[in-house]
């Protein structure tokens, strides 16, 4: 496959450098994030060819954070809006072990993604298209650009790749579960974590949640559940993998990293199990920093982390 593009909002991020919300620290780290850019790294630090396409403002922090996906050897096509800002979002740890995140992302740049946006990149190109919720979630007009990259993406013969991705502070679940179910059956590869998986489907068991969640069409399917690890059914046949234990610092960001080392692999036509191994390795180690994607492996870290394997057939 020839690379990996996805399309969505990166923001400005705003972290308390400390313990404790906003209103006591006296200093904070400007820094970069978004689940589509943290895939990307992700993706780029294990050896594949990554897009973002996004919009971002007139302003210092679009410029950031396209010169932070630029520097992680992902190729940017940032759509500059003159009349929106770039999106921010704050986070901080009020108490050790816990992080709260704030968004500021009403009318920024990139929640006014539209179809004529993706003219910016061949998006024909690519092996695989990488799309999450949050987009659907944004304004009408991204949700509109989501599904027409769908459609390409499926006219083309492109893989496309579907984190849920639910976030609550963006829409309601009942307003978001049908688009949700559209993408979903359109997708070939599904993530989920098992909270979203029952919003769309039915399961006593999150192995019946990943079987379920095939049966509306895509043919790799995982569940994640954390500190438990994740089930996944792909081509029909069921798989369970143990998480990785690390130290955690920070658990924003461990469903990107999952979800970027299984599509590294999958671009580099590994096998199933040497991609859900290579998964569960890359969104361990995503909890290992305090910045949405620095934690982001290279293989070497990977190599160095994983003494046993971590899935049960």
């Amino acid at each position: 496959m020839t690379g990996l593009i996805t399309i969505g909002e990166s923001m400005g991020l705003i972290r308390g450098d400390g313990i404790g919300g906003l209103e006591h620290l006296s200093a904070a780290r400007v820094d970069t994030g978004g689940a589509e850019g943290n895939v990307a790294i992700g993706v780029a630090r294990l050896g594949g060819s990554t897009t973002w396409l996004g919009r971002v403002g007139d302003d210092a922090l679009g410029r950031r954070i396209a010169g932070d996906l630029r520097s992680e050897s992902v190729t940017v096509h940032a759509v500059v809006d003159p009349r929106a800002p770039t999106g921010l979002m704050l986070k901080t740890s009020p108490r050790a072990g816990t992080t709260v995140v704030d968004y500021y992302r009403r009318g920024s740049a990139g929640s006014r993604l539209t179809p004529a946006d993706l003219d910016g990149a061949d998006l024909e190109s690519h092996g695989i298209l990488h799309i999450t919720g949050i987009t659907l979630g944004l304004s009408e007009s991204a949700r509109e650009t989501v599904f027409a990259a769908v459609a390409r993406a499926r006219a083309a013969g492109m893989l496309v790749s579907f984190a849920i991705n639910h976030r609550s502070r963006i829409w309601h679940a009942d307003e978001a579960r049908a688009h949700y179910l559209a993408v979903a059956r359109s997708a070939d590869i599904v993530f989920a974590s098992a909270e979203e998986a029952e919003l769309l489907v039915s399961g006593a068991t999150p192995a019946d949640l990943a079987q379920a969640l095939a049966d509306l069409g895509p043919g790799e399917v995982i569940v994640t559940l954390g500190a438990e690890g994740s089930v996944a059914v792909i081509d029909g046949e069921a798989h369970t993998v143990a998480a990785v234990p690390i130290t955690a610092i920070d658990t924003v960001g461990a469903g990107d990293g999952f979800a970027a080392g299984y599509l590294a692999d999958r671009l580099a036509g590994a096998s199933a199990v040497d991609r859900l191994r290579t998964a569960a390795a890359s969104g361990a180690l995503a909890c290992t920093h305090p910045g949405d994607w620095q934690g982001a492996p290279r293989r070497a870290d990977i190599a160095g982390l994983t003494a046993g394997d971590p899935v049960i057939r």
